[in-house]
């Protein structure tokens, strides 16, 4: 366990005694808050994008649907809008909560 945690480059230091294994976790400075905000900033952005990955499906769906004749064109419109919302209020979501995360990051 030891070994995988100074592998780990978290910045831990473990400390063996045989049975029991302590951590000293330091302050993180200020180049490792930067990664951090880094790292937060690249989430944000994949879930961001797995959002509109999942507003693509959802608009090719729905036209699939009013081709086959099970939804109208005005349905395809409402139902779009109302896709287009959900994806807009999840992104402006997840921009709150990367947000708060790297404020919380870089406070000292």
């Amino acid at each position: 366990m030891e070994k995988a945690i100074l592998k780990s480059d978290l910045g831990l230091s473990p400390n063996n005694d045989g049975t029991v294994l302590r951590l000293s976790i330091p302050q993180p400075t200020e180049e490792r808050r930067r990664e951090l905000v880094k790292e937060v900033k690249k989430e944000a952005e994949e879930a961001k994008v797995a959002i509109r990955n999942i507003r693509r499906d959802a608009n090719e769906e729905l036209k699939k649907l009013e081709k086959s004749g099970e939804i109208t064109e005005d349905d395809l419109r409402s139902y779009g809008e109302d896709v287009q919302a959900i994806t807009d209020e999840s992104i402006k979501r997840i921009d709150e909560i990367a947000k708060n995360k790297e404020a919380e990051i870089m406070e000292v």
